[in-house]
């Protein structure tokens, strides 16, 4: 078994100055918390897997091809792989669990 805490993963995040840990991989998935702080922009582009977002916490609008919706905590977006997404407005600090797969690259 595999536990992970919130608050520990996010100062290992922090500590290593990145928006994005990953911090499981195996071998059909792998899960990383995600972080932009208010007002910031999201520089991602579309990846080879399909992905899902769960939002722990903050506020933001995300587009996922055509559509554009409001995310906050408790939110769950699932993103097929290869098409366009980016988080914007975002109005809190924004918290994401990305669950990948297969793994990401």
């Amino acid at each position: 078994m595999k536990v992970f805490r919130l608050d520990e993963l996010e100062a290992e995040r922090a500590a290593n100055e990145g928006a994005y840990l990953q911090f499981l991989r195996e071998r059909n998935m792998s899960l990383g918390l995600y972080a932009l702080d208010a007002g910031s922009p999201d520089p991602q582009q579309p990846h080879g897997q399909d992905e899902v977002y769960f939002v722990a916490s903050g506020r933001a609008s995300i587009t996922v091809g055509d559509e554009t919706t409001q995310v906050a905590r408790g939110s769950v977006v699932y993103v097929p792989a290869g098409v366009p997404h980016r988080f914007h407005h975002i109005t809190e600090d924004l918290r994401v669990l990305v669950v990948f797969s297969p793994p990401e690259a």
